[in-house]
């Protein structure tokens, strides 16, 4: 889905074909998920890992492009700020241990990236949003020269027709006004990958959709940005407001932002979320494949329907493969990067074993859950964190009943462990990442707890610059460790 384009500009007959490629697309796929055995295959995870560069001083350092052309890693990709990569770790069967080996290939391809980027006196350091950022690093200078960038950055300034307007609460809230979109490349994630059947789409997906505030409450990592006290996990606002396209209207209708948490909970199955994918919004970038691609026996690549669905940032969205014969996923987007290996493996399986335990009571639990509590719950556990409380339906009991999102998951902790044993997760495995949600829980403390005790502490005797620096070379120095966060010492 982050493949390069030959040009930046567009005429209309470019949107006029891939308009009908589109339509051919989904009409394409929407026969395969009724072909008899399509998708069929063993569960299995994988993972994209964004990560931050920088210098010896705790500066962005714009040099991915070297660092990646160094690495010769196909696994490592560019992303758009010049002072972020990102790995496409590689997927893993459930059965075979899945969790513990992505941790293993996250340390090994971190440890490999480091020893690049040091050739270039740079460091690696996964965390949702950098706390040393200013407003100079953004803009069309630290843009990475590639023409998919390039033409991204113009389409939606183009469509907005204006700034970009940033305006997030917190202790000391922060409002801007931005003339390009670079500030999206603040955020850094950590971004799952499940395989699911056909057939167990609609409620895999929903059930996702139900827990994922539970995990970005316990997962946050992103407390500030240009030295403000904003969300715990602030990359959540900030994503959606730095290439938000339109312009609101209080009292008209509004166009649905290309950065969402969706429309609805799915009724039938992956099918309609495509559609809805193609029917809502515009297309970005009108790039019509080769006809010959996808060609030759195998699954139709569907490319220009992967490409637009690339421009739609939904924060758990269905993906489409042609590898393997064919398959679908669904990409869990709303988690940060960081703060090490064990804490972002710990929350995917968190997140995968809930809305797997969670399954066979969904019938009872959605309709007492209506879908805008659900978005409701995602954003105030990206506000609150550790601190939200949530909204949350107990099977059988009507009404709606708020609590506090540590006692929420410490109940389903066990829910969270049954769901695992059902796909084949060993009783080990499931305990090493699970215990890991436990003393967070127990502690009360993730990477945005901590950022913010430390913060606080440091400015108490210097200016916030150098408080700021400060942190981060703590926070990188425990993450080289791969000691979780609710273990670290302030």
């Amino acid at each position: 889905m982050g493949v390069e384009i030959d040009r930046t500009t567009f005429s209309d007959e470019d949107y006029r074909r891939f308009g009908t490629a589109l339509e051919n697309n989904l009409h394409t796929l929407q026969s395969l998920l009724h072909a008899p055995g399509f998708g069929r295959g063993a569960a299995s995870l994988g993972a994209e890992l964004e990560m931050y560069i920088i210098d010896q001083q705790g500066r962005p350092l714009h040099a991915n492009q070297e660092i990646a052309a160094a690495a010769q890693d196909p696994q490592l990709t560019l992303e758009l700020n010049r002072y972020n990569l990102e790995y496409n770790l590689s997927p893993y069967l459930i059965s075979e241990r899945a969790f513990i080996a992505t941790e293993r290939e996250i340390e090994a391809k971190l440890a490999s990236v480091r020893a690049v980027a040091r050739k270039f006196g740079g460091r690696i350091v996964p965390i949702g949003i950098l706390p040393t950022l200013l407003q100079s690093d953004f803009g069309p200078h630290c843009i990475t020269d590639r023409k998919r960038f390039h033409a991204l950055v113009q389409q939606l300034l183009a469509r907005r027709g204006g700034n970009f307007s940033i305006d997030i609460n917190g202790e000391s809230p922060l409002q801007l006004e931005m003339s390009d979109i670079t500030l999206e490349g603040a955020n850094t994630s950590f971004q799952i990958h499940y395989r699911v059947a056909v057939e167990d789409f609609a409620q895999m997906f929903n059930a996702i959709q139900l827990v994922t505030p539970l995990v970005l409450a316990l997962g946050a990592n992103s407390p500030t940005l240009f030295g403000h006290r904003l969300w715990h996990e602030t990359r959540i606002p900030l994503f959606k407001q730095a290439i938000d396209t339109r312009t609101i209207h209080r009292y008209s209708w509004n166009q649905p932002p290309r950065v969402s948490f969706g429309q609805g909970w799915v009724r039938e199955g992956a099918a309609e979320l495509f559609a809805e994918v193609v029917r809502l919004y515009p297309p970005l970038l009108p790039v019509c494949a080769p006809p010959a691609q996808g060609e030759g026996g195998g699954a139709p690549a569907l490319a220009e329907l992967r490409l637009h669905q690339s421009t739609v940032w939904l924060w758990n969205r269905p993906i489409y493969d042609d590898a393997d014969g064919g398959h679908l996923r669904i990409e869990m987007r709303a988690l940060p990067a960081g703060p090490t290996s064990i804490d972002m493996v710990a929350n995917a399986a968190l997140l995968i074993g809930l809305a797997q335990g969670m399954r066979p009571e969904l019938d009872q639990l959605l309709p007492a859950l209506p879908f805008a509590i659900a978005e409701y719950n995602f954003y105030r556990a990206a506000q609150a964190g550790l601190e939200a409380r949530l909204v949350w339906p107990c099977a059988g009991q009507p009404g709606f009943h708020e609590r506090p999102v540590l006692d929420i998951v410490r109940d389903l902790l066990p829910t969270a462990e049954r769901g695992l044993d059902a796909i084949g997760v060993t009783a080990s495995e499931a305990q090493r990442y699970l215990d890991v949600i436990r003393a967070r829980i127990q502690r009360a403390q993730n990477g945005a707890t901590w950022q913010r005790a430390a913060l606080a502490a440091l400015e108490r005797n210097q200016p916030q610059e150098v408080a700021q620096r400060e942190m981060l070379e703590a926070f990188y120095a425990h993450s080289l460790t791969n000691q979780p966060v609710a273990e670290w010492p302030l």
